[in-house]
Parts: structure tokens; C-alpha cells; sequence
């Protein structure tokens, strides 16, 4: 099976934690791009870095490496050969998956690393400049 296509996005993300019995604060719905979930634990959104929320705790500067699908439920091991070449790398991710695809969020300060080594290992990676 050839490797995956990834779009490097050009938002930056920050990654709040919030209690799980926060709601969800209303101006996240009125981002281009959002992800959140909810466990019985805790709340989380990843949203643009642009907008301020008040969390308990947040990571800023993440860049998303999307792989462009739609990916069927079928597909195995997609997720985890790309986070086993960026581990072998020595550069951490933050994994979203949805209904189409996974998401692959690297801090800023990786990106041109983790675009070298997927490369290297043959997946393609586009990027605005590429």
C-alpha cells in the first residue's frame, strides 16, 4: 500500500484542558477549525491559537499534519507508522482522529523535522511553499 499524503495546516493550535464539567465556551464554534472532547474526566479543545480561552491549563504553538482522506475503517496502522517514524525522531505528537481522518499536531519548533524524516520514509508532505 503507498504511504499517506499529508497537508501541513497553516493555523497554530493551542491545546486547552478544561474540568469536565466546563461547557464548552461558545466562541470555539465560531472558529474555522476545532477539535474537542469530552471524557468523564476532563474537556478538551484544540482551536487556533489566536483565540484566548481561560482553561485550566493550555499548550500553545502546535502545528497540524493532516492526512488527506477520507480514510476508510478498513485502513490499519496508519496512525501508528507515522507516529512510529516522528517517535523514532524524537518528536512528539498529539493525535486527533475523525470520522475521514487523522490529525498529527507537532510542536512549531518540530515541523521542519518531522517534514524530514516523513519525507525520508516516503510519504508526501505539502506544505504553501511546497
Amino acid at each position: 500500500m503507498p504511504k499517506q499524503t499529508l497537508q501541513v495546516l497553516t493555523e497554530t493550535f493551542s491545546v486547552h484542558s478544561f474540568d469536565h464539567e466546563q461547557t464548552v465556551p461558545p466562541e470555539v464554534f465560531a472558529c474555522p477549525i476545532y477539535f474537542i472532547s469530552k471524557t468523564y474526566d476532563e474537556l478538551s479543545i484544540v482551536c487556533p491559537k489566536s483565540l484566548k480561552l481561560d482553561s485550566i491549563e493550555h499548550e500553545d504553538n502546535w502545528i497540524a499534519l493532516e492526512v488527506l482522506g477520507p480514510l476508510g475503517f478498513s485502513l490499519t496502522g496508519i496512525l501508528s507508522n507515522i507516529s512510529g517514524v516522528l517517535a523514532a525522531a524524537n518528536v512528539s505528537i498529539f493525535a486527533i482522529s475523525t470520522f475521514d481522518t487523522d490529525y498529527i499536531l507537532v510542536k512549531k519548533d518540530s515541523v521542519a523535522t518531522a517534514i524530514k524524516v516523513l519525507r525520508k520514509d516516503g510519504y508526501k508532505v505539502l506544505t504553501d511553499a511546497a
